[in-house]
């Protein structure tokens, strides 16, 4: 008969046993074409630092071409829209709109004019490229180790894959000697596309060496005009079908959206359509001939055209001006808080005349 201690010795032995065929199983089913330079992806905020975002705050385009629902908030908030939540307490949000109108209003006459929300959108927009400006200024240094204020391509490609979860320092030893990278597919066409950036960033004479400001047009195309119409040279070249380097509203409206699964889906499809539709045939489309040129996506995506800002101020009273005075009454901002805060002012009939 076997003993107790026998029997647990045995089975020790037979755990460590699978134990050890489980690691070798898992070390020989790995993909042969993993990079060898692939490090476990961790918590790296370099990525947001380095890439230039999606997401373009103040501006009316993505750089996808899609349309920025937020940019109305953007505009009229600007650094405060974090604070207007759903979750905040309405009161609370009355009191910070109220007091946003007032700032707005500059003539106090308790009503805002087309002039006064201009101003005010240029203000905020001002204020969007004051705070690209501060955090370019962060992301920079941060890609820029030698400190000689110049950031180099290979600099900048390898503290890209870097914040991709490879390993920096042999990325690095690699790109000094020329040697091949592995690098799967998808991280080589982001790689490829941030290099013709690049290169457009860097002005003349060309160095391939980017300088603070040549950085912020590679972050943020939108706020330098060669970049500017760099960016819409990509936007027209994905949506353009027949090549003539212009946007009919088909081509326009045709970004794909997704697979339409199920009447929701359908809805949110139909939502998106309309709103590119209105946007494409309304101001976009400035001399209203059914074409858009270059020059004209140019016009509605740079954030500092002043007409652009007054087209929006009064497209912006249009939503809300109940009474046609083509004005912002302080009455009618808290009725129509979502279109301006993206958060809905609850019970807005019932408290309203406790806050005026």
């Amino acid at each position: 008969m076997v003993s107790k201690q026998a029997f647990l010795f045995s089975l020790g032995s037979l755990y460590l046993s699978l134990l050890f065929i489980f690691l070798l199983m898992d070390v020989y089913a790995r993909p042969a074409n993993n990079s060898a330079l692939k490090e476990k992806a961790s918590d790296n905020k370099d990525e947001n630092e380095i890439l230039p975002p999606d997401h373009l705050n103040g501006v009316k385009m993505e750089m996808d071409g899609h349309l920025n629902k937020e940019f109305h908030q953007e505009v009229f908030l600007g650094k405060e829209i974090e604070e207007f939540d759903e979750d905040s307490e309405p009161r609370k949000n009355r009191r910070k709109l109220a007091a946003i109108f007032s700032k707005v209003d500059t003539n106090k006459d308790d009503r805002i004019s087309a002039q006064e929300m201009q101003t005010w959108i240029m203000k905020k927009t001002e204020e969007h490229f004051q705070e690209a400006v501060k955090e370019n200024k962060i992301h920079f240094h941060a890609v820029d180790p030698d400190a000689d204020g110049h950031v180099s391509w290979d600099e900048y490609k390898i503290k890209f894959l870097a914040s991709k979860g490879f390993n920096e320092q042999e990325v690095a030893d690699k790109v000094k000697n020329n040697e091949e990278l592995k690098i799967d597919e998808e991280t080589q066409e982001v790689l490829d596309n941030l290099k013709d950036r690049w290169f457009q960033a860097d002005n003349p004479p060309a160095d391939q060496l980017l300088t603070e400001e040549e950085f912020m047009s590679f972050l943020h195309p939108e706020h330098s005009r060669g970049m500017l119409k760099f960016m819409v040279k990509e936007i027209v070249r994905d949506l353009d079908q027949d090549g003539d380097k212009k946007l009919t509203l088909s081509e326009f409206i045709s970004l794909p959206v997704g697979t339409v699964e199920n009447q929701q889906a359908q809805d949110i499809d139909d939502d998106w359509v309309r709103d590119r539709k209105k946007e494409f045939e309304d101001v976009i489309d400035a001399d209203h001939n059914g074409i858009v040129t270059m020059e004209e996506l140019e016009e509605y995506m740079d954030p500092m055209n002043e007409y652009n800002a007054l087209n929006e101020a009064k497209q912006m009273i249009a939503v809300a001006d109940e009474n046609q005075d083509h004005h912002l009454g302080k009455a009618e901002i808290m009725k129509y808080s979502e279109y301006f805060t993206g958060s809905k002012l609850m019970d807005y009939a019932r408290n309203v005349h406790e806050e005026f």
